[in-house]
């Protein structure tokens, strides 16, 4: 449980936010200056606020009023950075058992030896942190932070330096973070698939102000224009069961109440709940079901919001039969001629070889 309502003032620039989680994972989400990371400091200690409080796990941190300011070695709350920031003529062993330095003996809770078997570390355990890849670095971080059994996680941008594969496999830790160990994280990100797929919710900010806070495939179509990269990072999330893979084919069939989702890949033998990213600029509208086209992923929803502006784009939210929210970038002139408005039954079209199956995370 993590509880926040803070005001800080830095020049032209004011951070005035109020919000309330028990989210395992929340996501801390907007445009580069909007605040996040601000908060996110100031949750961990490396800032102040002017006023206000901050409850982490039923214990207060931070209350101006009582003039209460615990210091950032007695929060008790493990930081992952861009930069892991170890160590470098240390080796690895070292830099992890440095992470409990400040935790007393009978709050150590968190076991060294799990810990580096979760994130598989124990071939480093003998090399020095500058001998490290940024991947590498990244999990010796991770398990630096857990050995001081905090009460919050919290990692700011942690796979913004990391390549595509090294990404995923950051993403895959955090997830057995979450499942195995039972510690909240507060996670900092502009990028819409990391919070797809890692957080339960999500709180959108502004230029200093909260602009929306919920689910991550609700919340992040709200703020679809706070998304950078624009058209080409706004992602949706859906929920899916793994149905049959087809060997001959070499595709997997994911079950969704609104259609069936074609995967170009094998996912998974049996039955288990699957979270599939779609990107925006993949799917394709239609007012009738199609018939002899190559797309096999058709999917019946009914469209609930269409943002748009002066700009070419217009960004259309699906709600899907059975649930799910799915989002479509189109262009304004498509919307015009097709005549999409809210409340419009409407055909989702999805390519199988758009469905990146490296980004297919558990289900909730």
């Amino acid at each position: 449980m993590i509880a926040v309502d803070v005001t800080l003032r830095r020049g032209d620039f004011t951070l005035a936010a109020a919000f309330a989680s028990k989210a395992r994972i929340l996501a801390l989400h907007g445009p580069s200056g909007s605040g996040k990371t601000t908060l996110a400091h100031l949750v961990a200690g490396l800032a102040a606020p002017d006023e206000g409080h901050i409850v982490v796990n039923g214990v207060r941190l931070v209350d101006t009023a009582q003039r209460l300011l615990v210091p950032p070695e007695k929060r008790r709350i493990g930081l992952v950075f861009q930069d892991a920031l170890l160590f470098p003529h240390l080796d690895v062993k070292t830099n992890i058992l440095f992470g409990r330095f400040f935790t007393p003996k009978e709050e150590r809770r968190v076991p060294f030896d799990a810990v580096v078997e979760t994130l598989g570390v124990a071939h480093l355990l003998r090399r020095r942190a500058g001998a490290l890849s940024g991947g590498e670095r990244q999990r010796v971080g991770l398990a630096r932070a857990l050995l001081c059994s905090p009460r919050l996680l919290v990692m700011d941008e942690p796979m913004a330096s990391l390549d595509y594969d090294r990404r995923q496999e950051i993403m895959t830790l955090i997830e057995r973070l979450r499942d195995e160990f039972a510690i909240p994280i507060l996670l900092v990100s502009h990028a819409a698939d990391e919070i797809l797929r890692l957080a339960d919710e999500v709180v959108s900010l502004d230029r200093g102000r909260i602009v929306a806070q919920g689910l991550p495939s609700e919340t992040l179509a709200a703020a679809s224009r706070l998304v950078e990269g624009g058209r080409f990072s706004l992602v949706s999330a859906l929920e899916a069961e793994v149905g049959a893979f087809d060997p001959r084919f070499g595709v997997t069939r994911l079950e969704h109440p609104a259609g069936e989702i074609v995967i170009a890949a094998h996912i998974a033998d049996g039955r288990r709940k699957v979270r599939a990213l779609i990107n925006a600029t993949d799917v394709a509208l239609a007012r009738r079901r199609p018939q002899d086209i190559s797309i096999r992923t058709v999917l019946e929803g009914r469209i609930v919001a269409i943002d748009e502006d002066a700009s070419p784009l217009a960004f259309v939210q699906i709600e899907l039969q059975g649930g799910g929210r799915l989002i479509s970038a189109a262009t304004r002139l498509s919307v015009a001629e097709m005549n999409l408005t809210v409340g419009v039954e409407i055909f989702a079209l999805v390519k199988s070889v758009a469905l990146d199956e490296r980004e297919i995370g558990p289900g909730a």
